[in-house]
């Protein structure tokens, strides 16, 4: 359903004028796909690689883009105003999309959970939904969802959830000075908070359990996959005749979920792609250089 403010648009012509400026002329040909999934970019955090995923955004094209959820990290900013200029051009960056003709769908999570009151609606050309299905090029129907109904900590103990959020944004927060140090010793962006949690049993067993969980729900209602995000792990994984796909986050491993033109589906790691800087410390890659190939393995949890 169409919003009053996309329609008024419409008739006064008073659409921004940024959405037909041309983009600056790359050195890259785009990529083009039949579908990009991305999710847990957590735009309002200091931990969030905006500049990476515009980046990534700028570099790709697509039929759909579907946001699955955390885009925006609505706890935090709660807490604390914070949104530099890099986070406005991530917002910037998909709107161009939508206006330029790709299907965006956005799926609430549950740290944008305050968008879900709004689903069913659209906004600059951006579909607000609670999930959606997905039909692969050789028909198979996936369930996208953000993820966070399978999560018992999230569900059942919401206040241990804000907890272990609190304590996760130290953890980020350590990962930014890290990679500062880094960087002046011009060593390549690496994700401290994702090598804490793969060395930490209960992380590991508790990633495991999620999904389990999320298979089974498309299991039982019929699917022959599910898309989804919120444990910042990207993954590609059979669960009994299913298969499982998580698009990772753009906060510790910069990843996303690429279906394409050919129908097959894989894990870009745009870190990898980029030479592994971060976003204070962006790399060219010189002209003709070979691009690598996506990965269908397992990304950093």
């Amino acid at each position: 359903m169409r919003t009053d403010v996309d329609s008024l648009l419409e008739r006064s012509g008073k659409i921004p004028a940024w959405l037909d400026l041309p983009d600056p002329k790359g050195f890259r040909p785009k990529r083009k796909y039949r579908t990009i999934w991305i999710s847990d970019v957590h735009l309002g955090t200091r931990g969030c690689n905006a500049a990476m995923l515009v980046d990534f955004l700028r570099s790709v094209e697509c039929q759909t883009l579907y946001l699955v959820g955390d885009i925006v990290d609505g706890w935090r900013l709660r807490k604390g105003w914070y949104w530099p200029d890099a986070h406005n051009e991530v917002i910037r960056r998909i709107l161009k999309m939508a206006h330029r003709g790709t299907r965006v769908v956005f799926i609430a999570g549950n740290h944008d959970e305050m968008l879900r009151d709004y689903a069913g609606l659209t906004f600059g050309g951006v579909e607000l939904v609670l999930e959606a299905v997905h039909e692969t090029l050789d028909g198979r129907r996936l369930l996208v969802t953000h993820g966070d109904a399978f999560d018992g900590v999230v569900l059942y103990h919401k206040w241990l959830a804000f907890l272990g959020d609190k304590a996760y944004g130290m953890l980020l927060r350590a990962n930014i000075a890290f990679n500062a140090v880094r960087r002046r010793l011009k060593m390549p962006y690496w994700s401290l908070s994702a090598y804490m949690k793969k060395k930490v049993k209960n992380a590991v067993q508790y990633v495991c359990s999620y999904e389990e969980a999320v298979a089974s729900e498309a299991i039982n209602r019929g699917f022959d996959g599910v898309v989804c995000g919120h444990i910042h792990c990207a993954e590609i994984r059979q669960f009994g005749g299913i298969t499982y796909y998580n698009d990772g986050d753009w906060v510790e491993s910069c990843t996303a979920l690429a279906e394409s033109l050919s129908g097959e589906i894989a894990i870009i790691d745009w870190v990898a792609e980029a030479g592994g800087h971060d976003q204070a410390a962006p790399v060219a890659v010189p002209a003709g250089a070979a691009a690598p190939a996506e990965s269908t393995a397992r990304v950093g949890a």
